[in-house]
């Protein structure tokens, strides 16, 4: 099992200069999906339970020419993904941002890596002025790795998801450029 592997024998060794940060590819689509289903990855987002590789992979192959992905990579494993999501229109300078690491990896500055280069891409390359987010309310390692890089809360959406048998709340949360 991969968490485990993780765990036990690589993680002492680990060094966030060793994380590689790239394109995803379609033959990633069932280690993603390998991430996507662990509880902690599951917990701080709005994923059902058991997603399936075929899910996974037809959100890879549906992304717009405007969205830009990065994997992190650690020795070969997907330790982190993240994307933003431009929307179209008069909202063309607005994307939504997604970013997941896997549970071995939080809280090692893998997600600071990974939202550093996302950022870095909005504002250097694509021009993107405005990045939006959802995050629940009690996931507080998140919500400081988003005000370290500007974002704000804008406001709380009550009741906004079903998650362990109850309503959660999520803060709305927005960078300006």
């Amino acid at each position: 099992m991969q968490n485990a592997k993780f765990a036990d024998n690589e993680d002492a060794q680990f060094r966030l200069s060793d994380i590689r940060l790239r394109a995803p590819r379609l033959e990633d689509a069932e280690a993603l999906t390998e991430m996507f289903n662990l509880p902690g990855v599951r917990h701080g987002t709005l994923r059902q339970p058991f997603q399936s590789v075929e899910k996974t992979r037809k959100a890879m192959e549906n992304r717009g020419p405007n969205d830009i992905a990065i994997i992190g990579e650690w020795r070969g494993k997907i330790v982190a993904n993240g994307g933003l999501y431009r929307r179209a229109g008069r909202q063309a300078h607005i994307a939504d941002l997604v970013i997941s690491v896997h549970d071995d990896f939080a809280g090692k500055g893998v997600g600071s890596h990974l939202l550093g280069a996302l950022v870095d891409t909005a504002d250097n390359w694509h021009d993107i002025r405005r990045i939006e987010l959802n995050v629940f309310t009690d996931n507080l390692p998140a919500i400081r790795l988003y005000e370290k890089f500007g974002f704000e809360r804008e406001g709380t959406l009550r009741n906004d998801a079903y998650r362990d048998g109850k309503y959660v709340d999520a803060h709305v949360m927005a960078r300006l450029r």
